[in-house]
């Protein structure tokens, strides 16, 4: 692709320095205008999750311990998030939050990484060789991307109207160095350090971006050209580099996948397995994947691009790497619901959200975008100084400002717009927590003072919607006060977040099984199971139920076949069955066909097994304690979501956990008084894989000093010795050019 630049006057270094100034431009803007993110108030989104797991990541290391192998227990109860999730970025900005406060903290990562985004584009622009106008142009745009999905690279996708998808802002960052600096190192042969580092810290900040970090690197060494061996060398190390240095993140995904539950819910649903080529396309061509709800300016300009990109298909090896990787990111986005079962091809297809994939499409078509603008103002340029007598050079630059901004005049005129309905959102929930919160504040306290169990505030399918503080429902304003609850669904790959998606709050027994203890309601809501009024304070009233808590005594009466992908329909007859209230469990063959379920056993008659006269549960440490009592032999059951890292004690004396369903942590425990601990214990092969994937840095970093160390060493050489050319002889003192024997040069 042909390398545009407008020279402004002034010589190289105002040249140098002008698309800098585009990019500081575009990042001012940002700073300005998304300035309200930084204020403190709860979340309506995913930002709810990401900031409760920066605020336990600072707490897990402040108390000495790694949070990627705690037990992390708010939500879907419990679960080793931070093992199965992508938790790089809690716990980086948790550990920021050491010395700002982890929601300080939180705040000013999302206000900073999406204000500087422009940077990262800009110079992955440069890598792939564009010029700094179309770097600049790309940068520039890079704020304004608005998709009719809403998850892509743009603000809708972050913001406290939006999505809260943080942890793909990181990504975000990250894989446009990770596309510019591995198509450098497989088009020259250069900068294998930098490409494989930033490969792998996009694998970890986000899986689903880091797919399209690797995916590109198996097509590019087509399109860099010949020798085609020496390409694919190269993208073979870059590929197995990043690999290894990425191990203490997917390793630990292989070995576990087990454990982590499919989302049965949104199965067959667009937002899983994608939205089909059809939709894509249209989206794409239409204008709805970047300039959605505006005049396609971004589109345009893209178009552009792309044809200029596909005219230097023959000629520029730049071009191609666009395209192809424009191509892989549209194949992706299509997904499950284009190619079927040909997905299943993908690594851990199964737990991949392909609809997410349009964000590789908008950046590509983003560096598209800034080729196709660039060349669009150099012929503007050129066309008015051939037609405007006495031009002078330094209108060139003015002119291209105010085409710009009256070319995007439509895109920052609604992202404008946005930005303020964004701020008078988060003004009007500070004025209404000064009130409300302080009032629901009085009952968690209460809550936390006395523990022992969860607290159910509703669920998004139900009134727990319409139950707010502001405009935030109370379940999630839970969740930014860490309380344990139940009703804030599909928030973690626990295996119990499927059965959860199927409570049902008119059946004791579910309450047990889930281990509820506490109600929050409506001032004057009467609660749908037996419960006790505990405290009035405003339009939010606390209720708590009788009950055993997060420990249960009871006897396994039949078994049932369950496996991640089915977890939440096999487990639906138990949950409407009732005998979690009469002290009855089934157990559970995990990962095996018992054959079609029969139907479930009824509860035996007489008093129940056993009954728990003491607990204390501190599950944020991984600990549960109980005193049993049972009149014969049975189980004590943990409502916590099963996982191999929970052990249990009995006596003093290890015993062997089993699953009981719907999928919950159980001992077997003997006749008579018995003193149970279960404890969990993390993934433990961190530190080898920590040493792997740090030993496969330095190898990079140690060959790229070698090779700087070899070319300073030939630049030495190449000073103390000028190479003789063909038809040259060598005199004393001087070099004689044969063919221009009167000129001579004296070293």
């Amino acid at each position: 692709m042909a390398r545009l630049a407008v020279r402004p006057p002034g010589g190289g270094r105002t040249a140098g320095r002008w698309p800098w100034l585009a990019v500081a431009a575009a990042v001012g803007w940002n700073l300005v205008n998304l300035r309200a993110l930084t204020l403190s108030v709860p979340y309506d989104n995913d930002s709810s999750l990401h900031e409760q797991m920066v605020r336990f990541a600072t707490a897990r290391l402040r108390a000495g311990h790694l949070p990627l192998t705690s037990w992390f227990p708010f939500l879907g109860e419990g679960s080793p998030q931070f093992l199965h999730y992508q938790s790089l970025p809690a716990i980086l900005t948790g550990a920021l939050g050491l010395l700002t406060g982890p929601d300080v903290a939180f705040r000013w990562s999302l206000y900073l990484l999406l204000s500087l985004w422009p940077v990262s584009v800009y110079l992955a622009a440069r890598a792939f060789g564009a010029g700094g106008p179309a770097a600049a142009a790309s940068a520039a745009m890079a704020p304004f991307l608005m998709s009719a999905p809403g998850v892509g690279y743009e603000q809708g996708a972050y913001v406290w109207l939006g999505y809260g998808v943080w942890t793909q802002l990181w990504a975000m960052w990250t894989l446009p160095l990770a596309w510019g600096w591995s198509w450098r190192a497989i088009r020259d042969g250069r900068g294998y350090l930098p490409a494989v580092a930033a490969t792998a810290l996009t694998v970890a900040l986000h899986f689903e971006t880091g797919y399209l970090a690797l995916a590109v690197l198996l097509v590019w060494p087509l399109a860099a050209g010949r020798p085609l061996a020496v390409r694919v060398r190269r993208a073979a190390i870059v590929l197995g580099g990043s690999l290894l240095a990425s191990a203490w993140v997917i390793v630990p995904l292989l070995q576990q996948r087990s454990w982590a539950a499919v989302n049965e819910p949104l199965q067959g649903t667009g937002l899983v397995n994608g939205y089909g080529a059809r939709q894509v396309m249209d989206w794409l061509f239409t204008g709805q994947l970047l300039d959605a709800g505006r005049l396609p300016v971004l589109t345009v300009c893209a178009a552009l691009g792309l044809a200029l990109a596909w005219l230097a298909w023959s000629a520029e090896a730049d071009a191609r790497a666009l395209l192809t990787a424009l191509g892989v990111c549209l194949l992706f986005a299509f997904g499950r619901t284009t190619f079927g079962s040909l997905v299943d091809v993908i690594p851990g297809s199964a737990d991949i959200f392909f609809r997410r994939f349009t964000m590789g499409v908008q950046f590509a078509a983003l560096l598209l975008a800034g080729q196709g603008a660039a060349w669009l103002a150099a012929r503007c340029v050129r066309l008015a100084q051939a037609r405007v007598p006495r031009w002078r050079p330094g209108l060139s630059l003015a002119a291209a400002g105010v085409a710009a901004v009256a070319v995007l005049a439509p895109a920052w005129l609604q992202l404008d717009a946005y930005d303020r309905q964004d701020g008078a959102a988060i003004a009007a929930q500070q004025r209404v927590d000064a009130v409300q919160t302080t009032e629901l504040d009085r009952l968690i306290a209460v809550i936390q003072r006395d523990g022992g169990g969860r607290t159910y505030a509703g669920m998004p399918s139900n009134w727990g919607e319409g139950f707010t503080v502001g405009v935030v429902p109370v379940f999630k304003y839970l969740e930014s006060e860490d309380v344990d609850e139940v009703g804030y669904t599909l928030r973690t790959a626990s295996l119990m977040t499927d059965p959860e998606y199927n409570f049902d709050e008119r059946d004791p027994s579910d309450f047990r099984l889930f281990g509820i203890r506490y109600l929050i309601l409506p001032a004057g809501g009467r609660p749908p199971v037996p419960a006790r009024l505990a405290l009035r304070s405003g339009p939010y009233w606390l209720w708590t139920i009788n009950g055993d808590g997060y420990i249960q005594a009871g006897q396994v009466i039949g078994e049932i076949s369950e496996n991640r992908a089915n977890v939440g329909a096999s487990s639906l007859p138990l949950l409407d069955s009732g005998l979690a209230a009469d002290g009855a469990y089934l157990g559970v063959s995990y990962a095996a066909d018992l054959g079609e379920d029969s139907p479930l056993p009824a509860a035996p008659s007489g008093s129940s097994a056993g009954a728990v006269s003491a607990q204390h549960a501190d599950l944020a440490d991984g600990e549960a304690v109980a005193t049993v009592r049972m009149s014969r032999p049975g189980v004590a059951v943990l409502s916590a979501s099963y996982d191999p890292g929970w052990t249990a004690t009995v006596n003093g004396r290890p015993q062997p956990i089993r699953m009981v369903a719907p999928a919950l942590v159980a001992v077997d425990v003997p006749a008579g008084a018995d003193r149970v601990v279960f404890s969990y214990h993390g993934y433990g092969d961190y530190p080898e894989l920590f040493a792997l994937s740090g030993l496969s840095l330095a190898l990079f970093a140690a060959a790229e000093c070698l090779r700087r160390a070899r070319r300073r060493r030939d630049a030495n050489a190449a000073r103390h010795q000028l190479p003789l050319c063909s038809g040259t002889r060598k005199t004393s003192g001087t070099i004689t050019t044969s063919r221009t024997p009167a000129t001579t040069q004296r070293i």
